[in-house]
């Protein structure tokens, strides 16, 4: 494979401490990278780059490492607009609109799904995303949840068994018979097509016990754990995220003391999913609060038809400097590293030597301008491994 030195960079984010400013960005000025076999091999200034097969001059454009997307539902069909409008008129938010894509995506045929999938994917690839997570959970049934991880596994390696996502309603008078079929035959058809194991342990959902039965079975066969945990209300699902050592709790909505600490200290990443708020009209989760205490975070989609119908992740960074009171730069952070972090990856979402040559180049002088100019195109280029993405 040849080598490319993309060059002419104004401003070079790698995420690496020791490279350029010191900074968590690791910022260089005037800078360039090579690739090599798929890889960042060379990063540092424009006049010392070495020699390489091919050339992008990028005119001074800023450059970041692709976003990392740690938690979205694309295995899906149907539509929730009219739920959204709703909402938006008055009515509060609750987890029951999940039913009718379940009713939705039993009936899909694989074709369907998978094109929904690849036209998602795609449309988060144009926007700067190179690596994604795929949750199940919009099937309910051994079968549909094995289908829609079969298909998830497609298009990434990091897929989610989320067969507890709600109980679905031939199970509303026996809940636990339905965690015994997800921690039983629903886990054993799913375990070959997924890494991760995840519950919404929420009100309406699954509560603290539930929760650490399916997440217990997952990891007996081999899955990691990560959680949907504390976006309604102040529930138990952080306890549980830090009792079973999972990698992130996603949501993080409501808080206690307690609950902030035991994120920091179990190295539990908190997962924050800004644009679930836009779309719901609820409270933010207070980044602020979180980053102050040492708590890593991340941002993510959560794109799904009913609570965040949405693949921008620079979305989710300006909402996130805007409403949750993060920077800039720990949003940016958040959305790439912070985001392979929650994945445990350490082969993605930063442009250190080693690194999967993961970049997109920016339509703008500086990352800034992510929160800057929220709803512009800033998005240019987007290379995954070295390769461009058209």
């Amino acid at each position: 494979m040849s080598s490319l030195l993309v060059s002419n960079i104004g401003e070079l984010v790698t995420n690496d401490l020791s490279l350029g400013d010191g900074s968590p960005l690791g910022l260089v000025s005037d800078a360039a990278l090579v690739v090599d076999g798929g890889q960042v091999s060379w990063v540092g200034r424009r006049d010392q780059a070495p020699a390489a097969d091919s050339v992008i001059d990028v005119e001074r454009a800023a450059v970041i490492p692709g976003f990392v997307d740690s938690h979205s539902h694309l295995v899906f069909t149907g539509d929730r607009a009219e739920e959204f409008a709703a909402r938006m008129a008055g009515r509060p938010y609750s987890t029951g609109g999940i039913q009718s894509t379940v009713a939705a995506t039993r009936e899909a045929p694989d074709e369907v799904l998978t094109a929904n999938v690849s036209r998602l994917v795609n449309e988060m690839a144009r926007q700067g995303t190179t690596t994604i997570e795929v949750k199940s959970g919009y099937g309910l049934t051994v079968a549909d949840e094995a289908r829609s991880l079969a298909i998830a596994a497609d298009f990434t390696p990091e897929t989610t068994f989320l067969g507890a996502h709600v109980v679905p309603p031939e199970y509303a008078h026996d809940p636990s018979a339905y965690v015994d079929l997800v921690t039983g035959p629903m886990l054993a058809a799913a375990r070959g097509h997924a890494k991760w194991i995840d519950v919404f342990c929420e009100r309406g959902a699954f509560d603290a016990d539930q929760a650490r039965a399916v997440l217990a079975a997952g990891m007996a066969a081999g899955l990691e754990p990560r959680i949907h945990a504390n976006q309604l209300v102040q529930g138990p699902g952080v306890t549980v995220a830090c009792e079973v050592g999972a990698a992130a709790a996603d949501h993080c909505t409501y808080l206690s003391d307690d609950d902030v600490a035991n994120l920091r200290d179990a190295g539990v990443v908190a997962t924050l999913l800004p644009g679930v708020e836009f779309s719901t009209r609820s409270p933010y989760p207070d980044a602020r609060r979180l980053l102050e205490a040492g708590v890593t975070v991340a941002l993510a989609t959560d794109c799904n038809p009913g609570s965040s119908y949405t693949s921008s992740m620079p979305l989710c960074i300006a909402l996130a400097v805007r409403e949750m009171r993060m920077t800039p730069a720990e949003a940016l952070w958040g959305a790439t590293a912070g985001g392979a972090t929650a994945l445990r990856r350490d082969d993605i979402g930063h442009l250190g030597i080693g690194a999967r040559a993961d970049f997109a180049v920016l339509a703008a002088p500086s990352y800034v301008h992510l929160a800057y100019r929220p709803g512009v195109p800033l998005v240019g280029t987007v290379h995954r491994a070295g390769r461009r993405i058209d």
